[in-house]
C-alpha cells in the first residue's frame, strides 16, 4: 500500500519569514508507520517547496498512492481541503485523510464544506493513523471504520465522531523518520543553517483563553531526556542540522527532565555543534534564575517568551497568570546569561486603541529584548475566548486566521489602522536596534545571531512578504484607509459546527455556574469554620501581633 502525505502549501508572512520549518507532523507520522511495517511511504512538501495545484496534481499523479493524507492547522485548511480535492481527480480510488488542530475540533465545519474528505484523524496521529492504515491494509475500511477511535467522516448525510482515542502514553516509544525530508530545504536564515523541530513534551498545563494546544495534546507528557537527546544528536550527524527550536508549548515546565535534557548536551558536546531555541513562560525564567547560565552552556541562544500585553487587563483576560513586572525582570536576567530574548505581544482585542499599541511599543523598548513580535489576536474557533468574543466576531473567512491579519476590528479603530499602529511599532523598534544596538553591542556568536535575524526582516520587508504587506497593498501610513484584505465573505459556519457550538456553549455555561457555587460554599464553609475554631486553651484566635485582622496585601 502506497502513501502520500502532502504538507500544504500556505504562507502569511509571519514565522516563515525566519526561514523554511521542517513539518515535523510528517516525520512522526512515517515513523510510526514505518515501524508498523509501512514502508511505501512518500512525501511532498508544497509549502517549502511553493507548489501551486498543477504542481501538486503532477506530483499525485507521478505516485500513484493508495492513501493521500495532510494535515491543517486554522489557516491553512483550505490549503489542506484542496489538496484531497485534487486527489479525488486525480486518485478517485485513494482514501483521502486530513489530520491537524483545525479539523480535530472542525470536523463537523470541514466534512460540510468538503465532502470530498473521506475521513478526519481526530487528535495525536501515530496510533490512530496506524490502526486505519491496518483497517485500508486488511480490507475492513469502510466497513469497521465505526470501531476505530479518534476518526470522523460521513455516513450518507450523518456526520460521524468515533470515542475519542487516548493520548499516546509511551512517547519514548516514538521513533520519527527525519530521513523523509529534504534536508536542504530548511534553512534558519539568522544562521545559515539547517534547521529542526523535535519534540520533548506534548501538552501544556495551563489553559491559557486563547490558545488551542492544551485541548488538542489533553494531558502534560514528558519523554525522556537522554532519548530526545540520542534524537538531537542523529540530526546533527546525519542530516548536519545546526539549529533547533523545541516544539514544545513550554519546555521548562519539567525542571528536573529539563535540567537533565540540558546536562545530556553538555556531556555529549554537542553545544559546540549545534544551538537551540524555546518557547516558554515568564514565570519559568524567574523561577530558573539561578539556572540561566548553565541553560545558556548546554546551548540554549533564543528564549521567545509569551508576555502577550502590556497591560495587566490584557494578561488577566487571556488567563496568563503573570505580572507585568516580572516579564521585565526576565528579560533582564535573560540577556544577562547572554541568552537572546524575544518578547512576544498579542494586539487587536476589543479595546484596542493608537494609545494601547503606542503603550506596548514603550514598553517594548524600556524591557529591552533583543527581539520583539506582535502578533495580532486570532481568535481561534475552538478556544474558550472565542466562545467569549463570538458575537464580535465578522470574519470566518479562515485563511486569514494567520496572526497578521486583523481579524477582530477594534472599537476605536479601522482595521487599516490597526495594522498600520504595529507597523509602526515594528519600525521604531527595529529601526533603533539596527542603528544603535546590533552592530555595536557584543561580540562574535551574539551580534551575528542577530545581524542575522535583521537580515531576515529586511529580506521579507523589501519583498513585502512580511505579515502579508504585499497582499494587503501596505505600503506605509498612507496606505492605511485603501488596504484589501481579501476576506472572503461567502465562507460561514456551517450548521452543524454551529449546533456543536451551542451545545458546547451550553455546557461550558453549567460548568462555570457549577464552578462559581462550589466556590462560594467553600468560602461560606471557612467562615463558619473560622468562628466555631478555638485554640486548646479557649483563647480567641488572632492574627501576627495580636490584632484580629490580616495585612492587606501590597
Amino acid at each position: 500500500m502506497r502513501i502520500l502525505f502532502v504538507h500544504p502549501n500556505y504562507r502569511s508572512g509571519g514565522a516563515e519569514i525566519a526561514g523554511s520549518w521542517p513539518p515535523a507532523w510528517v516525520a512522526y507520522l512515517a515513523g510510526s508507520l514505518r515501524k508498523a511495517g509501512f514502508d511505501d511511504i512518500h512525501f511532498v512538501d508544497a509549502m517549502t517547496h511553493d507548489l501551486d495545484d498543477e504542481a501538486v496534481r503532477a506530483r499525485i499523479e507521478e505516485v500513484e498512492p493508495d492513501v493521500v493524507g495532510t494535515t491543517a492547522i486554522t489557516p491553512s485548511i483550505y490549503k489542506a481541503e484542496r489538496v484531497l480535492e485534487i486527489a479525488q481527480e486525480v486518485r478517485p480510488e485513494a482514501l483521502r485523510m486530513l489530520g491537524g488542530v483545525h479539523p480535530t475540533f472542525m470536523y463537523k465545519q470541514v466534512l460540510s464544506e468538503a465532502p470530498w474528505v473521506d475521513v478526519i484523524v481526530r487528535g495525536e496521529g501515530e496510533e490512530i493513523l496506524t490502526e486505519l492504515m491496518r483497517a485500508v491494509e486488511d480490507g475492513r475500511w469502510p466497513e469497521d471504520r465505526r470501531k476505530i477511535k479518534g476518526l470522523a467522516f460521513r455516513d450518507g448525510e450523518e456526520i460521524v465522531a468515533t470515542e475519542a482515542a487516548p493520548t499516546v502514553k509511551d512517547l519514548d516509544g516514538l521513533d520519527p523518520d527525519w530521513s523523509i525530508l529534504d534536508w536542504d530545504s530548511y534553512i534558519y536564515i539568522p544562521l545559515n543553517t539547517k534547521v529542526a523541530i523535535p519534540n520533548m513534551a506534548r501538552g501544556c498545563p495551563f489553559t491559557c483563553s486563547f490558545c488551542s494546544q492544551w485541548k488538542f495534546w489533553r494531558d502534560y507528557r514528558v519523554r525522556d531526556p537522554i532519548k530526545v537527546v540520542d534524537e538531537i544528536e542523529k540530526l546533527v550527524t546525519e542530516q548536519g542540522v545546526g539549529f533547533f527550536i523545541l516544539a514544545d508549548e513550554e519546555p521548562t515546565i519539567n525542571r528536573k527532565k529539563f535540567v537533565a535534557f540540558c546536562q545530556e548536551l553538555i556531556d555529549r558536546g554537542l553545544p559546540d555543534k549545534i544551538k537551540w531555541g524555546i518557547n516558554t513562560r515568564v514565570t519559568d525564567i524567574y523561577r530558573d534564575r539561578e539556572l540561566l547560565k548553565f541553560y545558556r552552556q548546554a546551548g540554549l541562544v533564543h528564549v521567545s517568551l509569551g508576555t502577550e500585553a502590556a497591560a495587566q487587563m490584557k494578561l488577566d483576560q487571556f488567563n496568563k497568570e503573570t505580572k507585568v513586572e516580572e516579564n521585565k525582570e526576565a528579560i533582564r536576567l535573560l540577556r544577562e546569561a547572554d541568552i537572546l530574548v524575544e518578547a512576544q505581544f498579542i494586539v487587536g482585542l476589543d479595546n484596542e486603541t493608537k494609545e494601547t499599541l503606542n503603550e506596548t511599543y514603550q514598553m517594548a523598548w524600556d524591557w529591552q529584548p533583543d527581539l520583539a513580535n506582535w502578533a495580532m489576536y486570532t481568535p481561534w474557533p475552538f478556544t474558550p475566548l472565542f466562545q467569549e468574543l463570538k458575537d464580535k466576531v465578522e470574519v470566518f473567512d479562515f485563511s486569514r486566521y494567520n496572526f497578521v491579519t486583523p481579524i477582530m476590528k477594534p472599537k476605536a479603530l479601522t482595521r487599516g489602522e490597526l495594522l498600520d499602529g504595529v507597523m509602526n511599532n515594528y519600525r521604531r523598534f527595529y529601526m533603533k536596534k539596527a542603528l544603535f544596538h546590533y552592530p555595536w553591542r557584543g561580540t562574535g556568536f551574539r551580534r551575528r545571531y542577530l545581524l542575522g535575524c535583521l537580515k531576515a526582516f529586511l529580506k521579507a520587508g523589501f519583498a513585502r512578504t512580511f505579515y502579508d504587506l504585499g497582499k494587503v497593498g501596505y505600503t506605509g501610513p498612507q496606505s492605511k484607509n485603501r488596504l484589501d484584505f481579501h476576506f472572503d465573505e461567502s465562507r460561514q459556519i456551517a450548521e452543524a459546527q454551529m449546533e456543536d457550538w451551542e451545545a458546547a456553549a451550553d455546557r461550558a455555561a453549567k460548568a462555570a455556574e457549577r464552578r462559581e457555587a462550589i466556590r462560594k460554599q467553600g468560602k461560606e464553609r471557612a467562615v463558619e469554620r473560622n468562628r466555631a475554631f478555638k485554640l486548646p486553651n479557649g483563647a480567641e484566635v488572632k492574627a501576627c501581633g495580636g490584632g484580629d485582622q490580616q495585612m492587606e496585601e501590597v
